[in-house]
């Protein structure tokens, strides 16, 4: 029998209190307003007294205008260098090139398709993912941009790509002509029905023809785009991203990163949503710089902008092999900002490890710093080349459980370091040119996320429309100074709140839980927690003989208990990998709590604490 449901008679803890907003504070048994901490950041209007540079940031409303332009202007600038396995040139785009490339894909999609009709654009990465997006810019039509299935796992990959063609209401699918085999191929026929996809057209071969009549949208506030991503939570969504906040979106990262057309930038990101597509598909062609890409797959070593499963594969893979990098003439002297983008809290102890390792090849201790984005706006804050170095302060843990900031020294006890994720590009609470205009639509759980994009405070000015990030954190104002001479306005992320558990009356996330866990065996390689009718869950995964895992399940007990004083339910050991992670190194939580009850997780122990 379980003491958890069975003993109803046990003190019970201390329940929160309802309606506690952002700007709000408990005092006693009432709930106080108080003034909502805010920031501001650089002002978008700010720019360089450049003929070129004020043409593009106020004459151009829409980001294919501003390709066509550099076509005219600039033909034979590079704008893209995708790098394959081995470091060598795999493909280029000049301006003109990527225009003509677009052109032909319009030209084959205004005769089938109408405006306003959404496409799904399925493609490695690459210059045909790009290319194809312009060219449906250019048509009128909507893209989607959709990971290709993987071929050695279509029956777990293949119907990721059909619910998202079927939520987005894609009339067509763009893809190659080894993707449109694979498609149609008896292995893809066993997952998904081939007769219930839409149209799909092969972009390897398309005709040499001219599209002459480009489509104009009447208002900048039109849908651009639509971005899908599946949140750690399993909940697949669809923002919508305008014209206009496409276009303040590419302006702000130019702004902020220092973006010109003499620049390289190398980026090796997941380039199908949030920020990873913005800086892979569209900040090239908006600040002119060259882009060269580097498919997360297909990893070396020189980056700029990179994930935090990205820092991490360098970090094992190659940290142990910098005196050969070395001997190959590998200098990162040349990387002025390695910006590790992410849409959780900062990984101290990853990103400490990495400039440690790679300090010896030239990379710079203060090259490394962070960015934070979320669904609402992909880009709020930015780690600018002439702002000051990131700070980290350390906070109570026992305070954060309680929604209460407390700063405390290095090494107190129960002390947690955060980083700072920058300096805000607009506010907090966010109220900008660059946020999206809402879900296209969430598939699961859509009331849960139906105030993202308009929600009122209930304390002074109430009428302003703000967006939600669903992240807590707080704003911390630093002695340092930025470029401008202002003073440093900090923000803190703390975590995401749709992942944080529960648990005796107070907040807890998974990821404090976690790193303890991890830190407490050298055999457990990766761990992951989630709630089940009112227990803690712990997965871990075992790097080692199957005989230690037995021995696990009381360090685990131990160590969640003392640093975090939870009693853990059920404690499951697992082999390496099974933890299931997504395209942006994000721990698919809810995915796992999923094969757990569904029995599919395959353990190699599993403890009950009953």
């Amino acid at each position: 029998m379980c003491p958890h449901t069975c003993v109803t008679n046990l003190p019970k803890p201390r329940q929160k209190q309802p309606e506690v907003r952002p700007a709000s504070m408990i005092v006693g048994n009432l709930v106080a307003g108080k003034r909502i901490a805010q920031a501001c950041g650089r002002d978008l209007g700010q720019v360089e007294d450049n003929d070129q540079v004020r043409k593009i940031d106020y004459h151009f409303l829409y980001i294919q205008d501003v390709l066509q332009w550099r076509a005219q202007a600039t033909p034979d600038h590079p704008l893209f260098l995708v790098l394959n396995s081995k470091g060598a040139v795999a493909s280029t785009a000049s301006c003109l090139q990527l225009h003509k490339r677009a052109e032909r894909v319009a030209a084959a999609l205004m005769g089938r398709l109408n405006t306003g009709d959404h496409v799904a654009l399925v493609y490695p990465p690459g210059i045909d993912l790009i290319s194809t997006f312009y060219g449906c810019l250019y048509a009128g039509c909507v893209p989607v941009t959709v990971r290709p299935p993987h071929p050695q796992n279509l029956a777990t990959t293949l119907p990721t790509v059909k619910m998202i063609v079927e939520v987005s209401k894609s009339v067509c699918i763009l893809t190659t002509q080894a993707i449109l085999k694979l498609l149609k191929s008896k292995d893809a026929a066993a997952a998904v029905d081939i007769k219930s996809w839409p149209t799909v057209l092969d972009t390897d071969d398309l005709p040499r023809k001219r599209n002459n009549q480009m489509y104009k949208p009447p208002t900048p506030e039109m849908l651009a785009y639509l971005d899908f991503s599946v949140s750690t939570t399993g909940i697949l969504a669809g923002v919508k991203m305008s014209h206009s906040a496409t276009s303040a979106l590419c302006r702000s990262i130019k702004l902020q990163c220092e973006l010109y057309p003499s620049r390289q930038i190398a980026i090796c990101l997941d380039p199908y949503c949030g920020l990873g597509f913005a800086l892979w598909c569209l900040c090239s062609v908006y600040s002119g710089h060259q882009s060269i890409l580097v498919p997360p797959l297909e990893l070396e070593s020189n980056i700029t902008f990179c994930s935090y499963s990205v820092m991490e594969m360098c970090t094992k893979g190659l940290g142990t092999q910098t005196e050969a990098l070395r001997l190959r003439n590998v200098n990162l002297s040349c990387v002025r900002t390695c910006m590790v983008v992410a849409e959780e809290r900062p990984r101290i102890a990853l990103t400490q490890s990495f400039s440690k390792i790679f300090k010896d090849l030239g990379l710079s201790p203060r090259a490394v710093s962070t960015t934070f984005g979320c669904r609402v706006n992909v880009a709020i804050c930015l780690q600018g080349t002439a702002g000051p170095d990131p700070t980290t302060v350390y906070v109570d843990m026992r305070a954060l459980r309680h929604d209460r900031v407390r700063l405390v020294e290095k090494g107190s006890p129960h002390s947690l370091p955060l980083m700072e994720s920058g300096k805000v590009k607009r506010r907090i609470l966010f109220l900008g040119p660059h946020n999206a205009t809402g879900y296209y639509t969430v598939y699961g759980e859509e009331a849960l996320h139906a105030d993202h994009f308009n929600t009122k405070l209930s304390f002074g000015d109430t009428q302003t429309v703000w967006a939600r990030t669903g992240y807590l954190g707080f704003l911390r104002r630093t002695e340092l100074t930025d470029a401008s001479g202002e003073r440093h306005d900090a923000l803190y992320v703390v975590g995401s709140l749709d992942e944080t558990l529960e648990l005796r009356g107070m907040r807890y996330h998974p990821i404090d839980i976690e790193t303890s866990v991890i830190r407490s065996h050298k055999s457990i390689a990766e761990c992951a927690v989630f709630t089940w009718t009112n227990l803690l869950v712990v997965v871990v995964e075992l790097e080692g003989s199957e005989q230690e895992a037995l021995d696990l399940v009381a360090l685990v007990t131990n160590v969640v208990l003392e640093e975090h004083y939870l009693i853990v339910g059920v404690v499951v050991v697992v082999d390496p990998g099974v933890i299931p992670i997504n395209s942006r190194g994000e721990k698919q939580r809810m995915h796992l709590r999923d094969g757990f009850l569904a029995d599919q997780l395959d353990p190699i122990y599993v403890a009950y604490n009953m």
